[in-house]
């Protein structure tokens, strides 16, 4: 068991996602970088989609009530075992008693820890991602206890640890492909879209990234229409909105671009200022 002693800023267990239900209207969800998510498991041995607690912004404090691994991947965020400084990237013996502390990141935007088993958390509709209104709760809280299986006689001395290039928390490329009204979009403004440095505004969570700077826009609203994480949509105003994993399934603003895979993940670890723009893939 873990105890959440804080909570951090946005913390919510995820896994890769909430597939075969959007028909009803639910959204994928699932870590919103899932290359980490996906590193942090391999560390582990883990099934690729093992549930990992993705922390935002600011990280959690967290007590341990039996033996288990973690491992930790994304966002640096400086993980302290009862206050002495552990990588990340790496195989991490956790003992019982033990108190695992996280602060602001020094870059990027989103920290996942992944515990060996996986988190044993609520299962709805064949995933543990928190969404709200659809699982019993959408962030934790402090005093929450979450489940993990307990693991011991393990020497993770034996385990090496993974070098990853952090240079991706800089990348400000996005590699997109042509969305189903780009072709819409005058010359120019296809031209424009796709010179321009656009800054990440304030409005940005875990449903959608809106983009601060806008973009000149005489399409009308199309009928409603699927859409997906990573799509990005024009709006009347003219702002750009990225929709991220926790996206409605539907949308009835022209669909302009859509976001590749690792894109997406790039994106994720951004925040309020940071700057992006569009690529085409090769």
């Amino acid at each position: 068991m873990i105890k959440i002693l804080k909570h951090g800023f946005y913390s919510t267990i995820q896994d890769l996602g909430r597939f075969g239900f959007q028909e009803f209207g639910v959204p994928y969800s699932g870590a919103m970088d899932v290359q980490a998510l996906k590193l942090a498991n391999a560390l582990l041995g883990n099934d690729e989609n093992s549930a990992v607690l993705e922390m935002t912004m600011v990280g959690a404090k967290l007590e341990f009530t039996c033996e288990t691994l973690i491992s930790v991947s994304g966002a640096s965020m400086q993980p302290k075992i009862n206050n002495k400084k552990v990588s990340a990237y790496k195989l991490l013996k956790i003992n019982a008693g033990d108190v695992l502390s996280f602060s602001s990141p020094k870059n990027g935007f989103r920290t996942y820890l992944a515990v060996k088993g996986g988190f044993q958390t609520e299962l709805v509709m064949n995933s543990r991602s928190m969404y709200q209104g659809l699982t019993s709760c959408h962030v934790i809280q402090n005093g929450d206890e979450l489940s993990i299986q307990s693991y011991s006689d393990i020497d993770v001395n034996h385990y090496a640890a993974l070098k990853v290039n952090h240079n991706y928390f800089e990348e400000t490329e996005l590699r997109v492909t042509k969305g189903p009204e780009f072709d819409f979009l005058s010359e120019e403004q296809q031209q424009n879209l796709m010179s321009f440095q656009f800054s990440i505004s304030s409005n940005n969570n875990r449903m959608a990234y809106q983009l601060e700077e806008p973009l000149e826009n005489s399409l009308e609203a199309i009928i409603t229409a699927q859409v997906l994480p990573g799509t990005v949509q024009l709006t009347p105003s003219g702002k750009l909105i990225v929709l991220m994993r926790d996206c409605q399934t539907t949308g009835g603003y022209p669909r302009v671009l859509q976001l590749n895979a690792t894109s997406l993940d790039l994106l994720s670890q951004k925040h309020t200022g940071k700057v992006c723009s569009f690529k085409f893939l090769d």
